[in-house]
């Protein structure tokens, strides 16, 4: 989860400092495939020009390629980018490229799809990351965002209280004045044993509400809620 803000890349602890356990945590999320379905239909891309911006490690790459023409992953950690292009080394359709979502290193109106995920939590701040996936779509093309709903379930309350400077209205307040939709999903995270349950949850919140919350998860799973933003650029755009 790389958080872009005002061109700068603020970093993004838990998959930077820990990126073995964010592997783990990334197969325990969407088990439902809830999520998953969402964004295929909001975002068909079949036989696509998919870019994935902040990729992290490239983990959603191969998945997007089964479907998708070509995909580019586009990540400013260093570590992560080399992670992310030994994960598709075989995969003749994914690339891996260094950059920012303010900067990002593609031709106009070379993408049917740009997808980032739990990438833009903070709303305001954004525009210039919002602004270069526009350059990069082609008309008629899709911006996908897909943030954690903090106003959903438990998940969400430790995610408040982990971060209280973080306003999930105003993010969407943000978003819809951007002119995004918005579909909230809700699905389940699905750990295999209790010490990766209690690993992920200790990379993502503050030490007293990660104790919080993995005494408050019975089990192995947990419902979390997300939001999925889009916004299509205007068919038949000129670009001045």
């Amino acid at each position: 989860m790389t958080r872009y803000r005002s061109g700068d890349v603020v970093e993004s602890p838990n998959i930077w400092r820990w990126p073995e356990v964010y592997e783990r945590e990334n197969a325990a999320q969407d088990a439902t495939g809830a999520l998953w379905d969402a964004v295929c239909e909001l975002a068909p891309h079949d036989g696509a020009d998919v870019v994935d911006v902040g990729c992290g490690d490239g983990y959603h790459l191969p998945r997007f390629a089964e479907r998708a023409r070509t995909v580019v992953g586009v990540e400013p950690h260093a570590p992560l980018v080399a992670r992310a292009r030994e994960r598709v080394t075989d995969d003749p359709a994914c690339r891996v490229a260094q950059g920012s979502a303010a900067a990002l290193p593609l031709a106009d109106d070379s993408a049917d799809v740009v997808h980032a995920r739990t990438a833009y939590f903070f709303g305001p701040g954004c525009e210039p990351g919002l602004a270069e996936a526009s350059r990069v779509l082609r008309p008629g093309g899709v911006l996908v965002i897909v943030d954690l709903d903090a106003t959903r379930h438990s998940y969400g309350a430790w995610m408040r209280a982990s971060v209280p400077r973080y306003d999930p209205a105003a993010a969407e307040r943000f978003f819809a004045d951007q002119g995004f939709a918005v579909r909230r999903v809700d699905t389940q995270w699905r750990f295999p044993d209790r010490t990766t349950l209690a690993d992920v949850l200790r990379i993502e919140f503050s030490p007293a509400v990660a104790q919080k919350a993995i005494d408050g998860t019975p089990g192995l799973a947990l419902s979390v809620g997300y939001r999925v933003h889009t916004r299509r650029e205007p068919a038949g755009l000129l670009r001045p």
